[in-house]
């Protein structure tokens, strides 16, 4: 999703999604009374 041509090193690749902020990943908690509460990765940061 970034321009990754000058590094090959996918931890450094997913740390410049991230910091762009164009990850497309969700965090589903579940609550002690089975429902549960879906948290985007961008309120994390």
């Amino acid at each position: 999703m970034v321009d990754a041509s000058e590094n090959t090193n996918p931890i450094a690749i997913a740390l410049k999604e991230l910091e762009a902020g164009i990850l497309p990943i969700t965090i589903r908690r579940t609550l002690p009374d089975g429902t549960f509460q879906d948290i985007p990765l961008k309120w994390l940061i």
